[in-house]
C-alpha cells in the first residue's frame, strides 16, 4: 500500500553513489588546478570560466555528500546553495569576459583545445560514473547537471579553440565564455526550481518528514 512516505525518489543513500561522488570531487578539484593555470598562461576566457566551474563543482559535491542521509529542507536548502554558486560563476565568467573583450588579445589556441581535451576526458568520466544515478531528489539531480554541463562546455572549448586557430581572432573564445555563463544559468534556475518544489512538498507534509510518525 502506497503512501505520502514511501520512498520515491533517490536520495544518495548508497555507498556506491558515495565512493563515486568523492572520486568525481577529486577529478573536480584536479582539473580547476589545471585549466585556471592553462587559461591564464594562454589568455583563454573560456578556459578560465570552466576552471571557475570545475571549482564550483568540487565545492557543491563535497556540499552534496555532506548533506546525504539529512532531512529533506536540509537537502533542498543545499541545492539552493548550490544554485546560488552556478549564478554567481556565470555572473563572474561574464564580467571577465566583457574584461577580456575590451583587450581583444586572442588567446594561444593550442593550449586551449588540447587542455580542453584532457578536461573533456576527465568530464566524461565523471558523467559515466555517475550515469547510474542521473534522476533523483535535487541534491542528486545537481550533480548529474553539473557533469553533463561541464562535457557540454569542454566541446565548445575545443571548438573555439579551432576557430581561433582558423581565425586569428579572441571573438570564438569569448563567444564560448558567454554560451557557457548561459548554461551555469540554465541549470541554476533548474535546480532552484526543483529544490522549492521540495521544500514546498516538505511543508505540506509534516508527517512525512517525522518518517511518518
Amino acid at each position: 500500500m502506497s503512501g505520502c512516505c514511501e520512498e520515491k525518489v533517490f536520495h544518495g543513500l548508497s555507498p556506491a553513489y558515495k565512493r563515486a561522488l568523492i572520486a568525481v570531487i577529486v577529478m573536480n578539484a584536479t582539473m580547476f588546478v589545471v585549466e585556471m593555470w592553462a587559461g591564464v598562461t594562454s589568455g583563454s576566457q573560456a578556459l578560465k570560466a570552466d576552471a571557475l566551474d570545475f571549482a564550483g563543482d568540487a565545492a557543491t559535491y563535497a556540499l552534496s555528500l555532506a548533506v546525504i542521509g539529512a532531512s529533506v529542507r536540509t537537502r533542498a536548502l543545499a541545492s539552493l546553495v548550490k544554485s546560488g554558486s552556478l549564478a554567481t560563476i556565470a555572473i563572474a565568467v561574464l564580467v571577465m569576459t566583457a574584461l577580456r573583450f575590451a583587450e581583444g588579445m586572442p588567446p594561444e589556441a593550442q593550449t586551449m583545445s588540447l587542455v580542453a581535451l584532457l578536461a573533456l576526458a576527465a568530464n566524461v568520466a565523471s558523467v559515466l560514473i555517475l550515469l547510474k544515478w542521473r534522476d533523483g531528489d535535487s541534491n542528486v539531480r545537481s550533480v548529474w547537471l553539473c557533469s553533463r554541463n561541464d562535457a557540454i562546455g569542454n566541446v565548445g572549448v575545443i571548438g573555439a579553440g579551432l576557430l581561433v586557430a582558423a581565425t586569428a581572432s579572441a571573438i570564438p573564445d569569448l563567444l564560448v565564455a558567454v554560451l557557457l555563463a548561459g548554461l551555469f544559468l540554465r541549470s541554476s534556475i533548474s535546480i532552484a526550481r526543483q529544490a522549492l518544489a521540495e521544500l514546498r512538498s516538505d511543508n505540506a507534509q509534516p508527517a512525512c518528514a517525522n518518517g511518518g510518525q
